[in-house]
């Protein structure tokens, strides 16, 4: 097949969910079918970027998106009651050239990811796939409620305009996918129109414990990890340092907290101390997840499969998180993983296994086992190409507007 592949991101390097799902979902597909791919992005991306996924695509294009014109967009959309955040990645150039890419191209079929790329696909005369990632109303609602005053009103405007889209997909994809059931039932369904959960993999050629053998500390270390600028992972970390860890303290004063990942936010940065380190942008998190005794994502916006857990998970370290974390994994509590939705609870299971390390090395393994029975990218790959057949035969029949 020849799959057209539209992203509002370029899928490289892999500092975020919706570029580590895209970029191992295309590596797999390549091996059977040819990639074109058409990238929205902000910034200039370097030549070592592009460089990585050249292997895998016959051809590739970058559109800039200037953010001038994005947030002229945003304002536009606010005052026609649409999306903000499709506005934010829409220009009238990027779609030309990627209706013109397309027409180019003659694909087989279209993949695009997230809503954000509608305004790109839904016109063009080709069947179309779409895959939510996850649920961004659903994200956005979560957020909303830790919100107050100006952006509590903004955030309801498009989680309004967001579930109102979602919807609308329903007419304009012949197929759908999302990345866990408990985000596919977050969104609303047309009659006899399914949503196809295909799951994210684990590389685990990478994230082998095998290869970073655990460093033991004089000291219990706990770990956390994420993009830093994201707004659930900088709510995590102010409620694990602020909130949870205190209560830890009390019990174990030596334990020590590392908060790795890209671009920290200033609550993220001031989280800083004796106790807390915060890295900013590592080039490899294996060795943190080697360091650590625990790994702890005290999740409480945001949606869709939590990445740091299944690395965690395949690097043989425990995990202690949210309910709203754990949910979309499949991970049962107490087994292969821990679960606690207030304070006390996430302190007293972070004080458990750190006091524990028989109950430590056994829960690692249960989810070692787990996430390698169920995270396996070629498996995901799989699925996505049978859905991609379901849309050609289905576009074959019925045709799309």
């Amino acid at each position: 097949m020849k799959i057209f592949v539209v992203l509002p991101r370029f899928p490289y390097p892999l500092e975020k969910g919706d570029k580590l799902r895209a970029y191992h979902q295309i590596v797999q597909l390549s091996k059977h079918h040819d990639i074109f791919l058409f990238c929205l992005s902000h910034q200039s991306v370097s030549h070592e970027d592009i460089e990585a996924l050249r292997p895998y695509c016959r051809e590739i294009r970058v559109q800039n998106l200037p953010r001038l014109v994005c947030c002229k967009n945003v304002l536009r959309n606010f005052f026609s009651t649409k999306s903000l955040q499709i506005g934010y990645w829409d220009a009238r150039s990027a779609r030309r050239a990627c209706r013109a890419f397309a027409q180019q191209v003659q694909p087989d079929v279209i993949y695009s990811q997230m809503v954000r790329t509608i305004p790109y696909v839904a016109r063009l005369p080709f069947p179309k796939v779409m895959d939510f990632q996850d649920a961004l109303s659903l994200n956005t609602e979560r957020r909303m409620e830790q919100s107050h005053g100006l952006w509590h009103y903004l955030l309801h405007f498009e989680f309004k305009m967001l579930r109102s889209t979602e919807y609308n997909a329903f007419r304009i994809f012949d197929g759908l996918t999302i990345i866990s059931t408990s985000d596919r039932d977050a969104i609303p369904h047309r009659q006899g129109r399914n949503i196809q959960v295909v799951p994210n993999g684990v590389d685990f050629d990478y994230f082998n414990p095998t290869d970073y053998p655990s460093a033991p500390s004089a000291t219990p270390q706990i770990l956390f990890t994420g993009n830093m600028q994201y707004a659930p992972n900088v709510d995590a970390c102010c409620y694990l340092v602020n909130d949870i860890m205190p209560l830890v303290w009390q019990r174990l004063p030596e334990a020590h907290v590392t908060l790795a990942g890209a671009t920290p936010k200033g609550a993220v940065r001031s989280l800083a101390s004796e106790r807390v380190e915060v890295t900013g942008s590592v080039p490899d998190m294996r060795p943190y997840y080697a360091a650590a005794d625990l790994f702890v994502a005290p999740m409480r916006m945001g949606s869709g499969l939590q990445n740091k857990i299944l690395e965690a998970m395949s690097m043989r370290l425990p995990v202690v998180t949210t309910s709203l974390a754990a949910l979309p994994t499949g991970a049962e509590n107490d087994r292969q993983l821990l679960v606690g939705d207030t304070p006390q609870a996430l302190a007293d299971a972070i004080v458990t296994l750190l006091s524990d390390e028989q109950r430590r090395e056994a829960l690692a393994d249960e989810a070692h086992t787990f996430v390698h029975d169920c995270y396996d990218w070629a498996l995901s790959a799989g699925q996505l190409e049978k859905i991609f057949i379901d849309a050609i035969n289905n576009y074959a029949q019925h045709g799309r507007k």
